[in-house]
């Protein structure tokens, strides 16, 4: 059985309402055990939709950065992230959901109506809106934003392994691969890793009772 592919139906039936400004609204990065976690905020041009948008995890890293360039030349496009401090201080589902209400409010052409991924609208979007679940398989502009945050968080990470070599994130994007976690162990804690997730607080709590 094929998997269904985004579509503009959900944008219609918002048009149809009398909206006019259609943004999906898409984040990345819950998962990693470093690095920002990035959102993207994209309005199309319902007259010229890109082609082949769909989830960002269903396309490869060759495609995504076509489909990027595609994106910006033919919509409305804002990215934007919460930190690692802000991740630590908040939590990451409100960092995750502060990033996003960053890219709603970045948006050159401001939106009227909001599709966003996931089942929760964060408390500071309040504009009309809808949430859907797994809404980058369904909507083609909820797959827009998630390619577009997926595509500028995994070039942070790119840049992130220059500077600190040895923990793979050009190709984990800091997800907590095995050779991720070995490094973590083997080299240590970055200013870039999330301290309040388990496997880097474990760390630095092992640290701290060797040296104390």
């Amino acid at each position: 059985m094929t998997k269904p592919v985004p579509d503009f139906s959900f944008e219609t039936t918002a048009i149809e309402r009398g909206y006019c400004y259609i943004a999906g609204v898409d984040e990345v990065g819950r998962g990693p055990l470093a690095g920002p976690v990035t959102a993207a905020a994209v309005i199309l041009n319902p007259e010229d939709i890109p082609e082949g948008l769909n989830d960002s995890k269903a396309l490869s890293a060759k495609r995504r950065e076509a489909l990027w360039e595609t994106i910006h030349d033919k919509a409305c496009v804002c990215i934007a992230h919460a930190s690692v401090e802000e991740i630590d201080e908040l939590n990451i589902l409100r960092a995750s959901h502060l990033a996003m209400e960053r890219a709603v409010a970045g948006l050159s052409q401001s939106a009227d109506y909001l599709l966003i991924d996931g089942n929760q609208t964060p408390r500071d979007l309040t504009l009309p809106s809808e949430t859907i679940v797994k809404g980058d398989a369904r909507s083609v502009s909820i797959s827009a934003a998630s390619i577009v945050a997926k595509t500028a968080r995994d070039r942070i990470m790119v840049d992130l392994a220059q500077q600190y070599p040895g923990y793979g994130w050009e190709t984990n994007a800091g997800y907590p691969s095995k050779s991720h976690r070995l490094a973590l162990q083997n080299l240590g804690v970055t200013p870039h890793h999330r301290r309040s997730f388990k496997p880097v607080h474990n760390i630095l709590y092992q640290q701290k009772n060797v040296s104390d």
